[in-house]
């Protein structure tokens, strides 16, 4: 009897038929269909109605399972009994009826027995129970006949603790007494008729373990009786020790801590300092953090458990994804592909429903059945971005690609690129089936940085770009970025189009003669660096003989900065100049910049730089072996460039220091504000005739060559610099102001980001305002700027002062007043 809803047990059955819910890592219906195997039963018919096909194609003709498996399916519920009817066909000897969303080991032989033994048309499996109101109860002679039943009773109606377990044993003569078209109980209208008619009807009290599994508690106690040894089923997996099973290429780190009983399922894998105490139960591929804590929590498969996350006596539905510090207390139960933001706190007993949102830092106190925050916004600060095969999966590539494919003509080409990461490779190939897919053909440069891509767009009528890279904050997060024709990001405006596309799952597919083609631009390296070269004035650098040492940090730039420095004829010291994934997961730029330094002394070199593995930003020592902060660094490039330049144009974020605005105006130089992101500051930097971008995390921009961040461009535009004005960066670096800048944020929830804003501007319209990003607040000594978070439930205040006490004072100030109006 496979056709129960299992209304009960949602939200886990949501989307799946109650038999199919997982018992000890396997499906319910599977535990019985091998009960029934063990004793003998090798001819199985299955009723199914509610998701039959799931039934179906797991279980199939039965053969993988050492048995014959027939469907019959109810098009309309027809009750216990008629359900059976509906297989009749298939019932033409003694059978046995039983439940297949029961988790239960009782003699099935045993009942058989019985039932022959005393002749009966029909035999009832009975079973004590203790607390028997929810089910019915049968009252039976000595003999075993059964004398009448009560359908859940009271207490004052309790003369047995005997209930009818729904295991029955029949004679074909049994559908004599059930009618034809119509819904039959066998409890409620066939028994009694057996009574009435006084037919052989007994009921057999059995030993062993019988649980219903009805309810969500039900579903936690069951699991812990299987732990605990309650009931006989076979539980997947190596039994490592007393209660702790270990499935097929599961990877537990010697120093993370397990106290059984405990499941640990298939190719899951348990990080150093997560501790999995009793009763935790882990689907196969799971993902658990370091110094998460679970116990008592069943998690189904191919979840993520970020670091710190803690789970108690709770339910995990299939590939949830909980980040960091997240917290599910007693009785929460998680439907499937649930998004529990990082520190959110999940309070006991809250049911949340399938592919619904928690944010960061949220409190949830009721359950969340309809409401939800919508989707995540797609695209992030640079892309779209997430866990590698968490976030950030195969088929989440081909569609994001086949919707940026659709934007574009068919037969249009877009430049592909990836670092040496196998995430990128994997995902990058992904990309290009998706583009294929749209009749967008690829130019793929393999492994190269991302300025080499966008030069590769922007010079060799590409129409687009996307590159596939690891994350340079977490090296398990992968980036997918995308670029227009110019090779710049797409405008914020493209990617609410992208977006649009994607959730409504919008693509263009064309028939099969129209399929994009793959093709390997060649020489596009050799292209880049003739470029480059003509930007600058190489003689004048080769002049200068620089001797200099850069740190390649494993990346891509490896491959690009030996061809430009050939051809300045500049003394390098190289480290780390080759590419791999595992040193660029390890790399840490400071540290290096310390090495740098150290050699840049020893050697007495010119220049020191620390290149980052993508190729856009850069680090620098100076001659001195002293390594510039990012804040000291733009304002050094930038008095570089007012010496070199007449009236130089000078794009920077509006949260720049304001020192940066004062050398500008000393210089006669132009200033054009811009917004905190990076596809805003390359959009003004590719159609405002800027001279020089910069941000404020060491991505520098010189648009007359390319108008986007590119470490060996910035590197080789220092040079010529330094060889134009004849200067050392440590004497510049010398007379860099002291910036006295500090940073805020403050809890905001998403529906009170706009209420924020428009008060701030309204309250201080007698002050000079900026408004190009956020609103930022001019005072005598200084100015406040308050900008949203576009991705978590934050809002970001920096001030600037004469001192740092002051200017966190002013930064606290604004933090304070966002306080009061939420309040």
């Amino acid at each position: 009897m496979a056709g129960g809803e299992g209304t009960r047990l949602r939200p886990l059955t949501s989307n799946l038929p109650k038999p199919m819910m997982t018992l000890a890592n396997r499906p319910m219906m599977e535990h019985i269909v091998r009960l029934l195997k063990d004793h003998g039963f090798e001819d199985i018919v299955v009723t199914v109605a509610f998701m039959a096909n799931v039934i179906r194609t797991y279980f199939g003709d039965g053969s993988e399972f050492g048995v014959r498996m027939v469907y019959a399916t109810e098009e309309s519920p027809l009750g216990t009994a008629g359900s059976v009817r509906n297989a009749m066909d298939e019932l033409d000897e003694r059978f046995l009826v039983i439940s297949g969303d029961v988790l239960t080991d009782i003699d099935l032989s045993a009942i058989v027995r019985f039932h022959e033994d005393k002749g009966a048309l029909a035999t009832i499996g009975l079973k004590a129970m203790e607390n028997p109101l929810d089910f019915g109860i049968v009252i039976t002679h000595e003999d075993g006949s059964i004398e009448r039943f009560l359908e859940k009773p009271t207490w004052g109606q309790v003369f047995s603790d005997t209930i009818n377990t729904g295991i029955y044993v029949l004679e074909p003569e049994i559908f004599d007494f059930i009618p034809e078209g119509r819904p039959v109980d066998f409890s409620g209208e066939v028994f009694p008729a057996l009574l009435e008619a006084k037919k052989p009807l007994y009921g057999y009290v059995a030993d062993g373990y019988w649980e219903d599994v009805g309810t969500l508690e039900a579903y936690v106690t069951a699991h812990h009786d299987v732990l605990d040894g309650k009931v006989e089923i076979d539980v997947p997996g190596f039994r490592l020790a007393e209660g702790v099973w270990l499935g097929e290429g599961a990877e537990v780190d010697p120093g993370a801590r397990v106290d059984g009983p405990v499941v640990i399922g298939d190719y899951c894998r348990v990080d150093s300092g997560a501790h999995l105490a009793q009763y935790t139960v882990l689907g196969s591929n799971v993902r658990v953090g370091a110094d998460a804590y679970l116990e008592r929590a069943v998690v189904h498969d191919n979840v993520y458990l970020g670091p710190a996350v803690r789970l108690r006596g709770c339910v995990v539905g299939r590939s949830s994804d909980l980040r960091r510090g997240a917290r599910c207390e007693e009785g929460v139960v998680l439907g499937e592909e649930c998004f529990v933001g990082e520190h959110a706190v999940i309070n006991p007993n809250v049911k949340v429903y399938p592919f619904k949102t928690v944010e960061g830092n949220a409190i949830i106190n009721s359950s969340i059945v309809w409401e939800s925050r919508g989707a995540r916004n797609l695209f992030g600060r640079l892309g779209v971005s997430g866990l590698a095969n968490v976030d950030v999966t195969p088929e989440l590539a081909v569609r994001v690609a086949m919707a940026f494919g659709t934007t574009l003509k068919k037969g249009a080409t877009v430049t592909c690129s990836r670092d040496s990461s196998r995430a990128a490779r994997a995902l990058k190939r992904a990309v290009m089936v998706g583009l294929n897919a749209t009749g967008v053909n690829v130019a793929d440069l393999e492994l190269a940085t991302i300025p080499v891509t966008r030069f590769e767009v922007r010079t060799f009528r590409s129409q687009a770009g996307m590159t596939v890279r690891l994350s340079p904050d977490d090296s398990q997060s992968v980036i997918i970025r995308f670029l227009d024709s110019s090779g710049i990001d797409i405008t914020e405006t493209m990617q609410r189009k992208v977006e649009r596309l994607f959730y409504r799952e919008d693509f263009r597919r064309v028939l099969a003669s129209e399929m994009g083609d793959i093709g390997f631009p060649a020489r596009a390296l050799e292209h880049y660096t003739n470029a480059l070269m003509t930007s600058v004035d190489g003689e004048a650098i080769k002049a200068a003989g620089f001797k200099v040492v850069l740190d390649y940090a494993y990346g891509s730039a490896s491959f690009v900065m030996p061809n430009v420095l050939a051809k300045l004829g500049a003394d390098v010291l190289a480290v780390n100049p080759y590419a791999s994934t595992a040193g660029v997961a390890t790399f840490d730029r400071w540290a290096a910049a310390t090495r740098v330094g150290d050699l840049v002394r020893a050697s007495g070199a010119h220049l020191g730089a620390v290149f980052d593995p993508d190729g856009e930003h850069v680090l620098f020592v100076d001659d001195s072996g002293h390594a510039l902060s990012d804040d000291d660094a733009l304002f050094v490039l930038l008095s570089l460039v007012c010496q070199t330049q007449e009236h130089p144009r000078v794009a920077v974020p509006v949260a720049v220091s304001r020192c940066v605005e004062d050398m500008v105006a000393r210089n006669g130089a132009e200033l054009v504000w811009t917004k905190l992101s990076t596809a805003h500051l390359m959009e003004v930097a590719n159609t405002q005739r800027v001279t020089f971008a910069a941000s404020q995390e060491g991505g520098y921009m010189f648009p007359a060559f390319l108008p986007a961040y590119d470490a060996a461009a910035t590197f080789v535009h220092v040079l010529h610099m330094l060889a134009a004005t004849g200067l050392r960066m440590s004497k510049i670096a010398a007379t860099v102001p002291r910036v006295h800048v500090a940073h805020e944020t403050v809890l905001t929830p998403w529906e009170q980001k706009g209420m924020v804003m428009r008060t701030l501007v309204e309250r201080n319209k007698d002050r000079e305002l900026v408004l190009v990003d956020g609103v930022k607040i001019l005072h005598e000594d200084g100015w406040a700027l308050v900008l949203p978070d576009p991705e978590e439930q934050i809002t970001h205040v920096w001030a600037e002062a004469g001192t740092d006490n002051e200017a966190r004072s002013l930064a606290q100030e604004y933090a304070r007043r966002i306080r009061q109006l939420m309040r």
